[in-house]
């Protein structure tokens, strides 16, 4: 499968079914709010090298989790009620992804995939 070229001028992608083995769809482009809207929308995302051009991916199977759907198993449920972690939403966006840029993991010997360009663009989608 061809990879595609994305301009600036169109925020259109090819269709998802076209990316190639490995789950690339297309390169280049910008992150601008509605090229990334429509992105996810259509189950693509954009992951790339900072010292690579914007590729954007779409695998093929995608994992989804339907939380209406999850089941919890009995014997993890005591683990749950613990209550040792718990979780939020729109708290703290733009502290959160600077962290989780600044974050080494062990075994890493590189910079993190969430460019300034990135977490710029993402930190704008949130505040949209």
């Amino acid at each position: 499968m061809p990879i595609f070229w994305l301009d600036n001028q169109s925020i259109a992608f090819p269709n998802p079914e076209l990316a190639n083995e490995q789950g690339v769809l297309a390169v280049g482009g910008d992150l601008s709010i509605n090229r990334l809207i429509l992105a996810y929308s259509q189950g693509i995302f954009p992951w790339y090298n900072p010292e690579d051009p914007i590729l954007w991916w779409s695998p093929d199977p995608r994992f989804v989790l339907f939380p209406e759907e999850l089941k919890v198993s009995k014997s993890m449920r005591p683990y749950f009620n613990n209550q040792k972690y718990a979780w939020s939403i729109d708290r703290a966006f733009e502290e959160v992804i600077k962290h989780c840029q600044q974050n080494k993991r062990k075994g890493q010997n590189f910079e993190s995939w969430i460019t300034d360009e990135m977490k710029d663009a993402y930190i704008k989608l949130h505040e949209a």
